[in-house]
């Protein structure tokens, strides 16, 4: 039998585990949504449903991964008791993690036609209101859409062809070291910009009146986000999770690993709060905009940079 391929390294192990986690749920949806429930006070709900519920599920996962050596399609097979009926759940995971790709494929290629529209030029000297009009005739073009989700789906069969070492790992600590130093430097940039500070303030200081503007009715909406957000952004609840725990030697605490996962997910994710709204007061952005936040306020940070346009 071949033998099981191995991370390379330890930090390969925690940036692509973290990689899983880390991406459109941080910095595209966790601003969108916390706009959407008025800031600071949604993000200590947020937290609380992440140390409360999800740090323990992802501890699970990573023990049912270990103890099995395997994903979630054959960890329960190998590990449920006789005559019982645990491995049923791998379908529940199959079909959640094929429905967040349906997902996550379609917003990444939003961000990959970003990257082309930012390097012909789009943005260049746009304001707001003409950055938002980029993205809505890109919403509005269903072709665009699917040859862009095509190329995703593409980059990502050639990146876990590759294998594990020479593929996923090599390319993952490119992409998350230059997305660290890309985040700083348009962290710095935003909370400098003129009118910055009344996004800060969004951000940073509480008012948890805003959690109850709509009533009952709208902190449950609001709690219900702040839970969704937490288990959306870890990745966990469909098994995702687990193949990573198949790769954690015994040597290593599971509890610590989930942390050291979770604390990078989380500061990605604060970091792009730090950059969207501040942009948002300073640009005259709604910062309940919804879905599209990110694609308006971005650019016209990058407008501001050095090299930017």
């Amino acid at each position: 039998m071949e033998a099981r391929e191995k991370f390379g390294s330890r930090l390969g192990f925690i940036l692509i585990s973290a990689g899983c986690a880390i991406g459109l749920g941080n910095v595209w949806r966790f601003p969108s949504i916390t706009g959407q429930y008025g800031g600071a006070a949604f993000i200590i709900l947020y937290l609380l449903f992440l140390v409360a519920f999800v740090l323990p599920i992802l501890v699970m996962e990573f023990a049912v991964g270990r103890a099995s050596q395997k994903s979630i399609a054959r960890s329960f097979d190998a590990l449920e008791p006789a005559g019982s009926r645990w491995h049923f759940y791998k379908w529940i995971g199959f079909a959640g993690n094929y429905i967040l790709m349906m997902f996550y494929t379609t917003v990444a290629g939003w961000m990959l036609s970003y990257v082309f529209k930012s390097a012909a030029g789009s943005f260049r000297g746009a304001d707001a209101d003409a950055v938002g009009g980029v993205f809505g005739a890109m919403l509005a073009n269903p072709f665009e859409q699917i040859f862009w989700m095509i190329v995703v789906v593409v980059l990502g069969l050639a990146c876990t062809f590759a294998g594990l070492r020479k593929g996923v790992e090599r390319i993952t600590k490119v992409m998350m070291g230059a997305l660290f130093v890309m985040l700083v430097a348009l962290c710095i940039r935003a909370v400098t910009l003129d009118g910055a500070g009344a996004g800060l303030e969004f951000y940073l200081m509480p008012d948890f009146g805003k959690l109850f503007a709509g009533g009952a009715a709208g902190f449950g909406q609001a709690v219900y986000a702040a839970m969704g957000q937490a288990f959306f952004t870890m990745s966990v609840g469909i098994g995702a999770m687990t193949v990573f725990g198949s790769y954690i030697g015994k040597e290593h605490g599971l509890t610590g690993e989930a942390l050291r996962v979770a604390g990078l997910d989380t500061a990605v994710a604060f970091m792009a709060g730090l950059i969207i709204f501040p942009a948002c007061f300073a640009f005259g952005v709604q910062p309940d905009s919804g879905p599209g936040l990110v694609f308006v306020t971005l650019p016209s940070v990058f407008n501001q940079m050095w090299g930017g346009q």
